[in-house]
């Protein structure tokens, strides 16, 4: 595991387990976080927004987060009523990040990036297809072929048989002031069940995958690897000649 990489043994409090509300240099790389326990949702976005406004404000530096949450459907603000179908047990949250609809549970990898996008050439969607290479080049050090799908959002492969689209990966961000939050989930070996209650991201006609449904044995700790190898080809430092009017708003998930 890259020694970037700081493993917290605790989420509780979380700000304080994460080193969240310290100052630190903001002009060295990305910090990368890693929770041991789920993360309740709504805490964690609370966490994010703290974040956000220090990174804003020079008070901390860009941030790269990994972590689970317990079971959780999220409904992002594309989402439509008509795309919960039967939750059961378990809760939905209405959340400000872009896109529709999705599970979020354990053996799922979260990956929330904070970037100062004015640092970074202040292009949003650039940046939104920058996650997506992220994601397609770190399943292929594990030995997946992942890729897009035209006229479909997310990292898509083919289904353990072959036979059609499946999708692994989601994406899905939010942007304040130029400081990117929320982020993307890959799909390790979580509950596929669980997407019976809903339509995912909107797709009704594709499956939803993960590693282990692929018949892989790789593990979340080698996931978290290869994201971190992979970071900084698609993430390079950042320069600081960029100072464009600060945006605020969501992008659709993707």
């Amino acid at each position: 595991m890259p020694a970037h990489i700081t493993i917290s043994a605790a989420i509780d409090p979380i700000a304080e387990a994460h080193g969240f509300g310290k100052p630190q240099d903001p002009a060295v790389a990305p910090v990368w976080l890693r929770s041991q326990h789920l993360v309740d949702y709504a805490a964690a976005v609370a966490v994010m927004e703290v974040r956000v406004a220090m990174i804003r404000a020079g008070a901390a530096p860009e941030t790269v987060w990994l972590l689970e949450h317990p079971p959780v459907f999220t409904a992002g603000t594309s989402a439509s009523d008509d795309e919960l179908l039967d939750p059961g047990d378990i809760p939905v949250v209405r959340t400000g990040r872009g896109g529709r609809i999705t599970y979020h549970g354990p053996g799922q990898r979260i990956a929330y990036v904070m970037l100062d996008l004015s640092r970074r050439g202040g292009d949003v969607r650039a940046f939104v297809r920058g996650l997506e290479d992220w994601i397609i080049d770190a399943l292929a050090r594990l030995g997946v072929t992942a890729d897009r799908r035209d006229g479909r959002t997310g990292v898509w492969v083919a289904d353990k048989d072959g036979r059609r689209d499946a999708k692994i990966a989601a994406i899905g961000v939010r942007i304040r002031r130029w400081v990117s939050y929320h982020g993307i989930s890959i799909n390790v070996a979580p509950d596929l069940s669980s997407y019976d209650g809903i339509i995912p991201c909107g797709i009704d006609d594709a499956a939803v995958t993960s590693l282990r449904d692929l018949g892989l044995s790789q593990s979340m700790a080698d996931l978290d690897g290869v994201l971190a190898d992979a970071f900084a080809r698609h993430f390079p430092s950042p320069t600081l000649d960029f100072s464009p009017s600060p945006p605020s708003g969501t992008m659709n998930e993707r």
